[in-house]
This record gives C-alpha cells, sequence and structure tokens, in this order.
C-alpha cells in the first residue's frame, strides 16, 4: 500500500509540474503565433500513450511515461530530434522565423511559469490559512542522529537567536536562508546557561541524508482521545493525560510516544502518564500538567499494529496571523524569493564540491518518497512540497547545458549576437550530445536512489 501511495504522490507531483512547465512554453509560442505540433504531458515511447485528440493543429496526450512531457513546436530542434524541416523552406509560423526576442521568450516561457506555479502555492496557502508562528518559547526536539544531534543539541534547548539574530519564532529559525548561509551558529539556553552551537562544513548535505531537517518545536505527548475498547481505554488511561515516559524512558515529543509503541506489537509497556482531574478553564498546557497533575504508570500492550488507541492534543504555543490578499502576494513572493536564494546556493555549493554531490541530488525514487512522505503530513505539505520542486526543476531548466531550456536559449542568443543561424549540422550534434548527457545522468540518479533507498 505504501509503495502504491507512493507512486500515486510521484505522478501527482510530476503531473503538476510538467504541465505547468510545458504550458509555459505552449502558451508562449502561441503567443508568437507559432505552430505547436504536440503537446504532451508524460512520454509516449514505443507510441504507448494513455490519451490524445487532437484539436485544430495541435494534438493533446498523455504519455505512459510520467518523467516528463515535451511541446513540439514547428520549425524547432528539440528531444524528438526531428530533422525534416530542415531541407524545406522557412514557413512564417515555424520557430526558426520568428526574432531572436521572441524564440528567447518561448524557451524561458517553462521556467518562468514553474516559478509562477511556486508563488501561486505560496501566496493561495498564505492568504487561505494566513502565517502560522510557532513560539519560540517551545523547547526543542532533536531527532536522533540528525545534523542539529551531532551539533549538541538537546532535547528541551531553548533558542535564543541565529547568527546573532535573536529569534521570536521558530519559523525565523529554520529559515532555510538561514541555514543555507556561509557559516551558522545557534545560541541556546539550557540549564539557565547560555550555550553556542555551529553547524558543520557540509550542513545542506547533511540534512539531506537524513530527509529530515532534524529539528523541530517539541510537541508534548497530551492525549486528545483515548478509542473505546482499545488497548489504552482498557487500562485507564484518560483524555488530557501526558505521557512522560515508557519502560523508565523519559518522553518528551509525541514521535518518541509513536515510535516505541508502534516497535512493541503485542508486547507489555509500563506507561507512567500524569492527569489533571479538575482542569477548569485555564489552557490544558504540558506544563500545568507537569506542575499540577498526579502521576500514574500503566501497563499496557499494543495491538498487533503496534497501535493503543490514542490521538494527539495540539499543545504547541503558536498564533495564526490572518493577511489581507495583497499582504498574501507580498508573503508568497517573498517565500518564492528565500526558496530560490537557498536552492541556488545549494546549487553553487553542489558544483563548486562544498557539498557532497552523490548525497545531495536525488532522481525519481527519492522524488518519489518524498513527495509520499509530504502527502502523508497533509495537503497543505504536499503543496509546499510541489512548489519548492517547481523551484527546482526551474533552476535545472535554465542551466546552460544542452538539450535543456538554458542550452537552446544560450544557442539562439548566440545567434542573436551573430545576427544569423547556427550551421543546422552543429546544432543537431549540440542537441545529440546534450540527450546523450541528460540520459546518462538520469541513470546515474537512478542508480544513486537504488543505491541508498
Amino acid at each position: 500500500m505504501d509503495l502504491l501511495s507512493t507512486i500515486f504522490f510521484f505522478i501527482i507531483a510530476i503531473f503538476i509540474l510538467v504541465t505547468a512547465h510545458e504550458f509555459g512554453h505552449f502558451i508562449t509560442a502561441r503567443m508568437f503565433g507559432m505552430r505547436v505540433d504536440r503537446f504532451f504531458i508524460g512520454f509516449d515511447f514505443f507510441g504507448i500513450k494513455l490519451w490524445q485528440k487532437k484539436v485544430g493543429e495541435t494534438e493533446y496526450g498523455i504519455g505512459a511515461f510520467p518523467v516528463g512531457g515535451y511541446v513540439k513546436i514547428a520549425g524547432m530542434i528539440d528531444e524528438s530530434m526531428d530533422t525534416e524541416h530542415a531541407s524545406q523552406e522557412v514557413k512564417p509560423w515555424e520557430f526558426r522565423a520568428k526574432p531572436v526576442w521572441q524564440r528567447l521568450i518561448v524557451l524561458a516561457g517553462g521556467v518562468i511559469m514553474n516559478m509562477v506555479l511556486a508563488a501561486a502555492i505560496f501566496i493561495g496557502i498564505t492568504a487561505m490559512f494566513g502565517e502560522s508562528q510557532t513560539s519560540i518559547k517551545t523547547p526543542a526536539y532533536v531527532e536522533p542522529n540528525s545534523v542539529f544531534a551531532s551539533m549538541g543539541f538537546k532535547d528541551g534547548d531553548q533558542l535564543i537567536s541565529i547568527n546573532g539574530t535573536k529569534l521570536q519564532y521558530w519559523e525565523e529559525a529554520l529559515d532555510p536562508e538561514k541555514l543555507s548561509a556561509s557559516s551558522v551558529r545557534f545560541t541556546v539556553e539550557r540549564d539557565g546557561k547560555e550555550l553556542t552551537l555551529t553547524a558543520p562544513n557540509e550542513f545542506l548535505t547533511k540534512i539531506n541524508e537524513s530527509q529530515s531537517l532534524g529539528l523541530r518545536p517539541a510537541m508534548p505527548p497530551v492525549i486528545d482521545q483515548v478509542l473505546p475498547n482499545d488497548p489504552a481505554e482498557k487500562a485507564g488511561i484518560l483524555p488530557g493525560s501526558l505521557i512522560t515516559s515508557i519502560n523508565d524512558t523519559p518522553v518528551a515529543d509525541w514521535s518518541q510516544v509513536v515510535e516505541i509503541i508502534s516497535g512493541n506489537a503485542g508486547k507489555p509497556l509500563a506507561i507512567t502518564w500524569m492527569h489533571l482531574d479538575a482542569a477548569g478553564d485555564e489552557p490544558l498546557t504540558a506544563d500545568r500538567i507537569r506542575s499540577e497533575g498526579k502521576s500514574f504508570t500503566t501497563a499496557v500492550t499494543p495491538n498487533t499494529s503496534g497501535k493503543i488507541g490514542i490521538s494527539l492534543k495540539q499543545t504547541i504555543e503558536s498564533e495564526r496571523i490572518d493577511l489581507s490578499f495583497p499582504e498574501a502576494v507580498v508573503s508568497g513572493i517573498n517565500q518564492t524569493w528565500k526558496t530560490t536564494v537557498m536552492t541556488v546556493q545549494g546549487f553553487t555549493k553542489i558544483f563548486t564540491g562544498k557539498e557532497d554531490f552523490r548525497k545531495s541530488v536525488g532522481g525519481p525514487i527519492k522524488i518519489a518518497k518524498i513527495a509520499n512522505q509530504s502527502a502523508e503530513q497533509g495537503p497543505i505539505s504536499f503543496m509546499y512540497f510541489v512548489a519548492v520542486l517547481s523551484i527546482s526543476l526551474a533552476i535545472i531548466n535554465i542551466l546552460p547545458i544542452p538539450a535543456l531550456d538554458g542550452g537552446q536559449f544560450v544557442l539562439n542568443a548566440i545567434e542573436g549576437v551573430m545576427g544569423r543561424e547556427i550551421p543546422f549540422e552543429l546544432k543537431m550534434r549540440i542537441q545529440q550530445i546534450g540527450m546523450t548527457l541528460l540520459l546518462t545522468l538520469f541513470a546515474y540518479f537512478m542508480i544513486n536512489d537504488l543505491l541508498n533507498f
């Protein structure tokens, strides 16, 4: 079932991204009167198609292989390697017949549309749900074996500043732009003392290796509901209780509770929990339960699925700031800019050898895995993932590599400077080299994904 959901969300993510990218090429080509012969989402290798329909001069379709897509513009050298037009007279509706500036806009159309898609997602989420800000007073939870754990972070640390900038919210502490700085230093308070914790070299690579950030606000394991007839209810555990330890192992975050319980299906556990009998009208927080509640220890045996029938209560101190639509637009564009800067900095570090190339990049398998993980966290998380991936796709496509949009852009710009067309045979050779390079990289990414799966 997990494999099916991984494939499903991968296809959904790729479908959204490729449709936006290819539509950018399509709409700009049509704006300048170029004929578009085909608009396909997915590749129709061996002629295998899921759907196709011709409308006017354009054949629309969905290929059976969901790893990309293409728009075939008349008179343009592209991945189809079509050479038929080379021996024919230039037609006014062909790509090669248009001024250089129009060709450059068409080539950049896909990249532009990917950036527009990312901005639209960020703006839409912010406009509908506002900006959520989590108080920095919420203590930290550090995932075991994460890069933050290796830096010396411990559960319960109170964040104070990053690179000397005082923090008010967790969102500031985990700002991608701040985390991608050349050096990153956190100041935290622990046991009444201030400590400075410095990020190691290849910081982003180490984060990418674990596929999770490794640092977040702690989510105290306060129980919201106890399901009837399940092990927790039979053991007498009550809603509103705070789980403090399991088998004498202290737990400070809900994820620790889930990990221990799910890993001990059918095995009895000694769960220590605290409960406040008369909660009153004051908010029921973890700190209040610890200070005013009574402690109990109960034997509970998880069922064969590794569950005891409890659900989480949201106890993190946060506030959601409603924004007007103009403010949401500004916020969305700002998120797009920051994510773009972070992505460019990440690629720069990879290409300059400051980050491990093999561990920093990912192919379809890694993308599919992350797509499924983000979808499990909810639709908002999944759409954020799509927005970030859309920006990455835009940046990759604009690189001056033959067969990519950036390579085509450079060739057409050179023609504009020269005032004449580059010989057809030379352009075909460059395109062939580019396609070979891309296929080699694709094979490398697939093998790399499998080795790190």
